[in-house]
């Protein structure tokens, strides 16, 4: 099941006027889950896999939208950046963060594991200052990708994000 959270620019981060923030709970209940994110993100065209945790400061990415599945662990996220919202992830969730969204871990397990991922032609900047006119362009005509991460061509984001007319 799939959640939206919409998000309006707050402080010096721009977030997403045009797609919410999908919040994915429960998506993987299994050993192994970061390998089954690393090969469900792939099956559905998804690149740049990582694996890491998120960092401890607001950042928001310009140039592409950001898949994160939770592997391991639990953690606290504040998206939406300074005063924003409080998302308590644990293992086998994932967020979709569309370009411009503010994110920061405020606190996490030990055991903290993220797989990350980015559309086809995708490659994320790391952004942690006011938005140019340029990269809020850039976040602006950022359209919504052909496959859903974990859904493929039906569900997540592909219900939820609808294309600008």
């Amino acid at each position: 099941m799939e959640q939206a959270i919409r998000l309006e620019p707050r402080d010096w981060v721009p977030n997403n006027r045009n797609f919410p923030v999908v919040v994915y709970r429960a998506v993987l209940d299994m050993p192994a889950r970061a390998e089954e994110f690393e090969r469900l993100f792939r099956a559905n065209g998804w690149g740049g896999i990582w694996r890491n945790g998120v960092y401890p400061f607001h950042h928001y990415h310009s140039t592409a939208h950001e898949i994160l599945g939770i592997a391991e662990g639990r953690a606290t996220l504040l998206i939406g950046g300074p005063g924003g919202k409080e998302i308590h992830v644990e293992a086998g969730d994932a967020l979709l963060l569309p370009a411009g969204t503010g994110h920061c871990r405020l606190e996490a397990s030990g055991d903290f594991l993220v797989i990350g991922g980015y559309p086809p032609g995708q490659e994320a900047d790391l952004c942690r200052n006011m938005p140019s006119a340029e990269q809020k362009a850039r976040i602006e005509q950022l359209g919504v990708p052909t496959t859903d991460p974990l859904r493929g061509k039906a569900g997540g984001l592909r219900s939820l994000w609808h294309a600008r007319t």
